[in-house]
């Protein structure tokens, strides 16, 4: 049925009685019955329901509503609700801007079941089991936090998981669609679990992961610029001064992260004429007792080297602790520069330079991706720039400073 266009005395409080209320112009969808009046006041002109106008609460807004507000129809509108590119982004801006003005806020249970969806996301945090099982790398910490707030400011719910390498995880996920997707953080050894994400791909479940962007890999992945980031801290160490550095990190496809952080690294020093010397990479897992280990080691084989990349902060942090027990001065005898920027790098004695990952761009472009293969629309690969922040451990001030 139409709407009544007809022009109405208003006895509402807020208008003086000389004044009406008068209902917006026709719209050419057709919508139930709900009478919106246009009031005219010393302030100016508002568009209000039947009910404000004379004092009783508003009934909630619907869809409907917004569609004659916007002049559009009620499908466009569910369809600029919900991101899809149908919508021209003027028309979506068009009908967001209205849907505020109404204070509209989506019945999300009866979405879901016409789009048989639950709104609700999935994060895996794998880390492998160490004798204490509180010990999470922070670097997961630092994206669970900005993969939260994403997920949040996209209405979406997050389902948490922390996961053992050894769990059948892609099994289970599979099994109780929980989650409209999967967010993969820390999967472990690529080669071991290629199988598995190929399975996920090829029985059709939407996941994106965290980690090295290669051709030929299965499903999508979201990563920073490995490469980049090992170049810029062999880079700064040899201009520096240093010529002789040593890497500590798995330097094989099973890490493929750490892989090209050491391609990288070992750029730099081909474009520095300083020839590589394969006793000083050092293979190390992402913890500080690796990094530990991996640094005596190093020192063990008795290969002279006056600077160390970690291909972690954890490593790196280790790296120092078994300097400092060797009375190795740093950053004096040697220089130091980890990866990531975690929070404890910047408190570390000296503060550690590292290579900084942006991890709330990166929650930010995980979420989005990921709904986007939901909604089926165009997804891709993404590598996130890297950035050097130059502290205390290579020479630099106590504060240090931030390096592009």
């Amino acid at each position: 049925m139409d709407a009544d266009y007809r022009s109405i005395p208003c006895a509402g409080k807020h208008l003086s009685h000389s004044e009406t209320a008068r209902i917006a112009p026709a719209c050419p969808h057709t919508y139930p019955s709900r009478r919106i009046y246009t009031c005219v006041t010393e302030g100016g002109t508002e568009a209000v329901s039947h009910e404000k106008a004379h004092g009783r609460t508003a009934a909630k807004a619907t869809s409907f509503d917004i569609a004659y507000r916007a002049g559009v129809s009620q499908p466009t509108v569910s369809r600029a609700l919900r991101g899809s590119p149908q919508v021209s982004e003027a028309t979506r801006q068009r009908v967001l801007a209205v849907a505020r003005q109404l204070n509209y806020q989506v019945d999300k249970n009866a979405s879901n079941l016409r789009r048989q969806r639950s709104s609700t996301l999935a994060l895996l945090i794998f880390e492998d089991p160490t004798p204490d099982d509180s010990a999470i790398n922070p670097f997961f910490v630092s994206m669970l936090g900005s993969i939260t707030r994403a997920c949040a400011q996209r209405g979406y719910d997050l389902l948490v998981s922390f996961q053992q390498q050894s769990h059948n995880w892609h099994e289970e996920y599979e099994d109780s669609h929980r989650a409209d997707g999967l967010i993969l953080l820390g999967y472990g050894d690529y080669l071991e679990y290629r199988a598995r994400l190929e399975r996920l791909t090829e029985q059709g479940t939407h996941f994106v992961r965290w980690g090295a962007v290669e051709p030929g890999q299965p499903g999508l992945s979201i990563g920073s610029d490995n490469c980049q980031g090992g170049h810029q801290a062999a880079r700064h160490l040899l201009g520096l001064g240093r010529r002789r550095l040593a890497f500590l990190g798995g330097a094989s496809s099973g890490c493929p992260e750490f892989l090209d952080r050491y391609r990288g690294f070992l750029q730099a020093l081909d474009e520095a004429g300083v020839s590589a010397t394969p006793a000083l990479q050092v293979d190390a897992i992402t913890t500080e007792e690796a990094g530990y280990v991996a640094a005596r080691e190093l020192l063990g084989r008795g290969v002279r080297f006056d600077a160390i990349v970690g291909a972690s902060d954890l490593i790196a942090l280790g790296a120092l602790r078994a300097l400092n027990e060797h009375h190795i001065e740093v950053p004096g005898a040697v220089s130091v520069v980890g990866f990531d920027d975690i929070p404890a790098a910047a408190l570390a004695n000296p503060p550690l330079t590292t290579i900084a990952q942006n991890t709330r761009l990166a929650g930010e472009v995980l979420v989005d991706t990921l709904v986007r293969r939901i909604r089926n629309t165009p997804a891709e690969a993404q590598m996130l720039p890297t950035r050097l922040v130059v502290r205390g451990s290579c020479g630099a001030g106590a504060f240090g400073a931030d390096r592009s």
